[in-house]
């Protein structure tokens, strides 16, 4: 049995699609799904059961962990303008720190998500290397709760198994429609290009930018999903794999790049209108992302992701041009 934390979330919910895909059903998903549309997330996929994240601790799995094949863990306060701290802190690093504790003590292998919002502004660079990083300083609260855990995980002296902390960048991809603001520039522009006919990008406020040009590090959930699994199967082989890894593409795209992209797979000829970005979002605003590869090509060295306009494509064509856009087994 795999254990999925965050399981009706965006990137948990197409990881229970890919386990599915791969005929895997024995799944306990872990999450809450409140009054939202989550829950079609997983209406049409197949797994064991649902629990609460607080009946996770005492759920009869643990007395067999033998029967655990792998905890992924994805749930998490995600709104990078989530103002509450302590809410943070309770839900993204103190409940990573305890499901880490956890998986040593019982020797389940462990995945769980970071996030690139921990490189703050990329003064430091965009490496994973451990030994740089606690000197990353993260521009938003959501960044700094991630980034409590990794330099927790790394002091810690017993550990599981083998064990992953994956720093996600700009993701997109199906089941992404719950999020709201939160959602990708493709589906934000996929649907402003449906009602208005264009897709509306900040302007640059930063000199050496031009409008639309600010670029980030855009991979697809779907070959998120598939690296995190891969990573699992070669730790289980290799142990000393096991550490804190940058899950992007290593190529940063514009923001234009995206929208045209979007475009071209609905059909269309581009419009974009640029827009001030809101004060409140200036400070914080990171101007280009790009994840350094080096350490998951030594690991996965055949892996592949899809080119952003390969998978914007899919994206648009497969999911969100259809009547049914949620994954499905």
């Amino acid at each position: 049995m795999y254990i999925i934390t965050g399981a009706a979330g965006f990137i948990g919910s197409v990881l229970v699609h890919h386990f599915n895909q791969l005929g895997i059903t024995d799944l306990l998903l872990v999450d809450v799904m409140e009054d939202g549309d989550k829950w079609l997330n997983l209406r049409d996929l197949k797994f064991a059961g649902i629990i609460y994240p607080d009946e996770l601790w005492d759920h009869p799995i643990w007395t067999k962990p033998t029967q655990i094949k792998g905890v992924f863990h994805m749930g998490a306060i995600s709104a990078t303008t989530e103002m509450d701290m302590d809410l943070l802190y309770d839900n993204n690093t103190l409940y990573t720190n305890l499901l880490f504790e956890t998986c040593a003590r019982k020797k389940v292998p462990l995945v769980y998500a970071s996030s690139a919002a921990t490189y703050g502004d990329g003064e430091q660079g965009y490496a994973d290397d451990h030994k740089t990083l606690s000197k990353l300083k993260p521009l938003n609260k959501y960044g700094w709760s991630k980034q409590l855990s990794d330099e927790w995980v790394l002091k810690q002296t017993k550990k599981p198994p083998y064990w992953f902390g994956v720093k996600f960048f700009n993701v997109f991809g199906p089941n992404e429609y719950h999020k709201g603001k939160m959602s990708s520039v493709v589906y934000h522009g996929f649907k402003q290009t449906q009602a208005e006919g264009e897709v509306k990008l900040f302007k640059s406020h930063r000199e050496g930018y031009i409008d639309g040009g600010q670029k980030r590090d855009f991979v697809y959930v779907k070959d998120v999903c598939r690296a995190m699994v891969e990573l699992m199967a070669a730790g289980k082989k290799k142990p000393s794999l096991s550490g804190i890894y940058n899950l992007g593409t290593g190529e940063a795209r514009t923001f234009a790049d995206l929208a045209r992209a979007t475009f071209a797979g609905m059909g269309k000829e581009p419009n974009i209108r640029y827009i001030d970005m809101p004060e409140n979002l200036r400070a914080q605003y990171q101007y280009f992302t790009e994840a350094d590869m080096a350490k998951f090509k030594k690991a996965l060295p055949k892996f592949k992701f899809m080119g952003l306009e390969a998978a914007v494509g899919d994206y648009v064509k497969k999911h969100l041009n259809t009547k049914h856009p949620y994954l499905g087994v």
